[in-house]
């Protein structure tokens, strides 16, 4: 069986890839901060509550969840947070939890389970569209998913020996609760060239995409998903 963690699982598309990788066999570990369950056709899944920014607290969700001789074959980076900020208010305090959790993040979960990861497995990290274009209010959030998607090329030259792909998706707007609670979807959909914004359940297929063999050529690169309201 394939074994697959999930970051920011508890709700969007975090969630929606959980669901979507177990509904295809993979066992899923989900981590959130919270915990919650996620509806499933058979049993349900409920994350393990974790602090990304802590690794100590990933590697021991590991280390409870799976055996010693359970591999990893994909890591979804996807937990994540977008407090509006600009140069006239943000704080170092708002700095340090933005960059924590969109950054360190990504390092601490890929660090403790790059050791369990063999041949053909597959990280994917969630970067942002906000990283290639600016978005006015998003200061720090842009700046730390600017950061994620040279993570993402970095991680990909170093774990190429062990034949491990690294790549990222930068979505564009998505219909999350987190989203949906801006008050702003109606206005971004109308500016989306396909007319709509995305599903979490779209981009959800895109991890699965990137973990499995079609892509097995791809590593280092970041897919925008946006439905041509970023083009690059």
């Amino acid at each position: 069986m394939l074994n697959a963690i999930v970051t920011g699982a508890a709700s969007g598309m975090g969630r929606a890839t959980a669901q979507l990788l177990h509904a295809e066999g993979w066992r899923v570990l989900p981590l959130d901060r919270v915990e919650a369950d996620i509806d499933t056709a058979d049993e349900p899944l409920r994350t393990t509550a974790v602090d990304v920014t802590r690794r100590s607290e990933v590697a021991s969700a590991i280390d409870e969840h799976l055996g010693p001789d359970d591999a990893i074959d994909l890591v979804a980076n996807i937990a994540g947070i977008y407090p509006p900020s600009t140069l006239a208010d943000f704080t170092e305090e708002l700095y340090r939890k933005t960059f924590d959790v969109n950054v360190l993040g990504v390092l601490n979960v890929t660090a403790e389970s790059a050791p369990r990861m063999r041949e053909g497995s597959s990280v994917v990290n969630f970067a942002s569209v906000d990283a290639f274009e600016v978005s006015p209010g998003q200061l720090l959030y842009g700046a730390s998913k600017a950061a994620v998607v040279m993570l993402t090329k970095e991680l990909a030259l170093e774990l190429a020996p062990q034949r491990i792909r690294v790549n990222a998706i930068a979505p564009g707007w998505v219909d999350t609760p987190g989203n949906r609670a801006t008050g702003r979807m109606a206005a971004a959909a109308s500016s989306v060239p396909l007319g709509r914004v995305a599903a979490p359940e779209e981009i959800a297929r895109w991890v699965l995409l990137l973990a499995g063999p079609h892509a097995g050529f791809i590593t280092g690169e970041s897919i925008v998903l946006s439905g041509g309201d970023v083009l690059r």
